[in-house]
């Protein structure tokens, strides 16, 4: 290239060019962000896979034999929740039935009036006014939405082909692409090769904290409905350990109308119990144990961890439980790097 033509990239109209272009390439790949970070993340899992798989089939197969497992491993879980579900919906059905002869209304109006009583807000003096309330301005709030439910169904069926599309074209090609990443970086090539590696290594370990955490709370509120007496608890404990893996509620989707049907059916301290365990038990583990997880095997700042998640989620769904850590992570690495050249400089030599 002649020292003319470096002269005109180093332009500010060339400048603007580049900026215009990353712009519209965000407004194209923009519905699509979600399902190319979900096929970054699964690409970095199978990653050695692939290039052991690749071996021996070659790497467009090793691509697709992946493609295939990650979309079963998606939804043969779901499917195997849906037909347990069913199954089971006849015990869950007579335990409710059983139980619900326990909630009288006398029972009701007591529980209530201690509930006024205590309230700093003024309440009806008949619960089913307020039950009637909330059930009319439900249906006011969903009516308007049902169409969306339908339309959301079809998005995330289409989410999960892009998803699965761009998989297969990323660990087909991860060599070229993680190559072209590199040379786009502007550090040195050990700092670009450190940068990816540990990014990597975050996404692999924030994956792999969100499967134990899970696992955990499916096994402590299984254990606390077993203890409890309720119907059906390995089922439930499973349900939970799917549901820890919604952001914000979580497992309390599960525990929390459990505690409610304790209190109401009279069984008060069973009821206060299941409030304990799954407060102090069950949605702390994801507070408490994803942190220590996360922080223990990538040797980073638990507190960096803890807002990463929280903020991650606040941004980008159930991704940013992935996103989130490895952004301050990463953007803490390149500042680090900024402010101090000179190590950047040092740590390349020594390891080149």
């Amino acid at each position: 290239m002649s020292d003319i033509d470096r002269d005109r990239l180093r332009r500010p109209p060339f400048y603007v060019l580049v900026l215009v272009a990353i712009y519209l390439s965000y407004l194209v790949l923009g519905p699509f962000l979600v399902p190319l970070a979900w096929a970054a993340v699964f690409a970095m899992l199978f990653h050695n896979l692939q290039v052991q798989l690749a071996a021996r089939v070659g790497r467009t197969r090793a691509a697709l034999i992946l493609t295939v497992m990650t979309g079963l491993l998606i939804v043969l879980p779901a499917v195997l929740l849906v037909a347990v579900l069913a199954r089971e919906a006849t015990q869950v059905a007579d335990y409710l039935q059983q139980s619900s002869s326990l909630i009288t209304p006398y029972r009701i109006e007591r529980i209530w009036e201690a509930v006024r009583a205590r309230s700093p807000l003024a309440l009806p003096e008949d619960p089913t006014q307020l039950l009637r309330d909330a059930v009319s301005r439900i249906l006011t709030f969903l009516a308007p939405r049902a169409g969306a439910v339908v339309a959301d169904l079809f998005a995330t069926i289409g989410t999960l082909f892009a998803m699965l599309f761009a998989l297969f074209f990323l660990m087909r090609d991860g060599d070229v692409i993680g190559r072209e990443l590199r040379t786009l970086l502007p550090l040195p090539p050990a700092q670009s090769e450190r940068v990816i590696r540990g990014t990597r290594n975050l996404v692999i370990a924030s994956v792999g904290a969100g499967i134990l955490v899970a696992i955990a709370q499916g096994t402590i509120g299984g254990l606390a409905f077993w203890l409890l007496g309720l119907g059906a608890p390995a089922f439930w404990g499973v349900v939970m350990a799917f549901c820890s893996l919604i952001p914000l509620v979580g497992a309390a989707l599960v525990w929390v109308p459990a505690a409610l049907w304790l209190l109401l059916s009279g069984s008060i301290g069973k009821g206060i119990a299941m409030v304990v365990i799954g407060a102090l038990g069950i949605s702390m583990a994801d507070n408490v144990l994803r942190p220590l997880l996360l922080s223990g095997s990538t040797q980073v700042n638990g507190l960096i961890i803890f807002f990463g998640l929280l903020g991650g989620v606040a941004a980008f769904g159930f991704i940013g439980l992935v996103l989130g850590p490895v952004i301050l992570v990463v953007t803490g690495n390149l500042l680090r790097m900024f402010a101090r050249p000179d190590l950047v400089d040092t740590s390349a030599e020594s390891t080149g």
